[in-house]
């Protein structure tokens, strides 16, 4: 056994294994769970149900593993950014959005991201890693205010389904009954549609599901998104037709709004052909300026116009709140290709 291993992010399965491996009494494995998810402990030491001897046991290997933000942004709607330092001495960023009762973390799961979407500046830094179990979990215990969260959503830097391991593992301890014991309802994961994992978080999870569409037209989608070369939109919309949404989980489809570029009723058109039949919202989102980028919002008007034809066919359509723009929090905006810890 490794020193200095993490005991956030493991599951209880994994510390059970852990503790016999040290030959401690098997029930510890519980205790500590109880003291890492539901009491939030942030050191062995304050494990005060385990004896003094076990505990120094553990912390000849292990420690909990729990990291501060390295920064912290407030925008003037009350956003929150924060700045995370990875075990690998990288940086990642993570957003919490207040609404009415509501506290909703966007967490991250990559170092940068593979995807290389043209609007993104996540994408811009291109991919430096994969995010542990350990450091997803580590943005939901100490963002502030985590005790208020009431949703999680896997929309921060990265394409989730890239980090599937990393990422249903967090899914799993946060909605297990020994850490958190969250309905799944209360996670949304937002993927670009990687179809193999894709189909597997549909089988393996009863998550939220949320796909970046921003286009109805394959050849337009790929411009944008080069993804859709490898994975179509049409097959990833044909998969979804194979599942229930109509009760246990909920469907979106995100589509950024370009000026001149997928805002006119001719593309609203599109998307209810491509979308028909299935139980889904749509939710429209302004685009962020990013520097260096040809794309511009489309304006109010014309969004107004879009999500009102996509009501008239019978979709439920939104116009999604820009939050946190005045500090790049907001979608498309977060990166750390020049950031240091302040």
């Amino acid at each position: 056994m490794n020193a200095n291993q993490y005991l956030l992010g493991m599951t209880l399965a994994e510390i059970t294994s852990a503790v016999c491996e040290l030959e401690l009494p098997k029930f510890t494995a519980k205790q500590i769970a109880d003291w890492i998810y539901v009491k939030r402990v942030k050191s062995i030491d304050e494990m005060t149900n385990i004896s003094i001897r076990n505990r120094d046991v553990l912390k000849k290997h292990f420690e909990v593993g729990r990291k501060e933000p390295q920064n912290l942004q407030t925008s003037v709607d009350g956003t929150k950014k924060m700045l995370f330092e990875t075990m690998t001495g990288q940086f990642i960023e993570s957003v919490t959005i207040p609404e009415d009762d509501r506290l909703t973390l966007c967490v991250s799961s990559q170092v940068g991201c593979k995807m290389n979407c043209s609007f993104c500046m996540t994408g811009r830094m291109g991919f430096n890693g994969n995010l542990t179990a350990n450091e997803i979990l580590n943005q939901v215990y100490s963002v502030p205010d985590s005790e208020a969260l009431s949703n999680i959503v896997f929309m921060g830097m990265g394409e989730p389904l890239d980090n599937y391991e990393n990422v249903m593992k967090a899914i799993e301890i946060l909605t297990a009954d020994y850490a958190l014991a969250w309905s799944p309802k209360r996670i949304t994961l937002s993927t670009i549609g990687v179809l193999p994992k894709l189909k597997l978080f549909l089988d393996e999870s009863k998550c939220h599901l949320a796909v970046s569409l921003h286009s109805p037209l394959s050849v337009q989608r790929q411009s944008l998104m080069p993804i859709e070369k490898k994975y179509a939109s049409k097959e990833i919309v044909e998969l979804l037709r194979n599942y229930d949404w109509s009760h246990q989980r909920r469907l979106s489809f995100e589509y950024i709004m370009f000026a001149g570029i997928n805002d006119s009723l001719v593309y609203a058109r599109e998307l209810t052909r491509l979308l028909a039949g299935l139980d889904c919202r749509i939710n429209l989102i302004r685009f962020h300026a990013i520097p260096d980028s040809e794309y511009r919002p489309a304006d109010d008007e014309t969004m107004i116009a879009f999500r009102d034809f996509l009501t008239a066919k019978g979709f439920i359509s939104t116009i999604r709140a820009s939050r946190g723009e005045d500090i790049s929090a907001a979608c498309g905006m977060l990166s750390t290709q020049s950031k240091k810890a302040v």
